[in-house]
């Protein structure tokens, strides 16, 4: 062979290999979409990136499921390796009536639990929001070697950034009566789902309409308004925990991020700001508008996530 054909070929096996190896990006940059049996729970989740890449678990609120993650899981999949799971009562996840199945966030952070182990995935940095927050707080506080770091986009953990929006359910914590159930009766309907997505935006032209619908479908699912009844009456369990929470926040010191949406009716600004009392070097970060920050504010936050992820988690 000579030197001529030695080069070419070199050439074309370079190109070959460029090609493949674009390819072999481009795929683990694709989102895959699949189920995991745990214990009687088939958990759907998203998944993307390379699985040998560092783990990010995100993990959605009300009225959510892991569709609110859709911008951010293309962000980071170049990066990272994403899992993002529906939690049992939402999105895409199939769960047993309230009849076989304790919902409570002791029990769901207990799927989540079993969910991760069962994926090997032994570290990773979580991204929480709303009721994923004491999901992942529990998941932390189990396993604190287990969490490279922190992002709370909205999701509480101190009693001051509890809103005027939690009186009503407040007083179905402190008397659970059929009467104070009733009066709760809106909140897992479509109509409150849109207003939650929409309450705080200034320029509602930018919400679209597709999350707040198909979180109103989810809802309001035959049975799942008991479901989330029973659930908004066992958050009180999580105020309780939230000094071993903030315990587990001293001690170990996460890198934590805190991007929030300053109008959100639930969660107000305190709520982050009391981060910097327990984790003096928090990164908070406040926008412009309301419950579901990333809806209005993806191209803002999205960068600020990426760079935060990027300084803090490494393999």
């Amino acid at each position: 062979m000579n030197t001529s054909t030695t080069i070419a070929t070199a050439a074309a096996a370079a190109l070959i290999a460029g090609i493949v190896g674009d390819a072999d990006a481009a795929n683990s940059t694709e989102v895959r979409y699949r189920f995991e049996k745990v214990g009687d729970v088939n958990v759907f989740y998203r998944e993307a990136g390379n699985p040998t890449a560092p783990t990010v678990l995100l993990l959605h609120g009300f009225a959510a499921s892991s569709y609110m993650y859709r911008d951010l899981i293309a962000a980071l999949s170049d990066r990272y390796h994403v899992v993002a799971p529906d939690l049992p009562s939402f999105g895409y996840t199939e769960a047993p009536d309230r009849s076989k199945y304790s919902y409570t966030f002791d029990n769901i952070a207990n799927t989540m639990n079993k969910f991760t182990e069962q994926l090997k995935l032994n570290r990773y940095a979580i991204v929480v929001h709303d009721y994923g927050a004491p999901v992942g707080w529990r998941l932390a506080t189990a396993h604190p070697s287990r969490i490279s770091a922190i992002v709370s986009q909205n999701g509480n953990a101190y009693e001051e950034g509890l809103a005027k929006g939690w009186d009503d359910i407040k007083r179905y914590w402190q008397a659970p009566t059929a009467e104070n159930r009733a009066a709760l009766r809106d909140f897992p309907t479509a109509a409150s789902v849109k207003w939650q997505y929409l309450e705080g935006v200034s320029d509602t032209s930018k919400v679209s309409p597709d999350g707040y619908t198909l979180e109103g479908l989810h809802v309001s699912r035959p049975g799942n308004a008991d479901i989330q009844l029973d659930l908004i009456l066992d958050y009180a369990s999580n105020v309780r925990m939230y000094p071993q929470f903030q315990a587990y926040f001293r001690k170990h010191q996460p890198p934590l991020l805190a991007v929030w949406g300053k109008n959100d009716p639930y969660f107000l600004p305190a709520g982050a700001q009391a981060w910097k009392r327990d984790i003096p070097k928090a990164e908070v970060h406040f926008y412009d508008t309301g419950h579901f920050a990333l809806e209005t504010h993806a191209a803002e936050i999205i960068p600020v996530v990426h760079a935060f992820l990027q300084k803090n988690v490494s393999n």
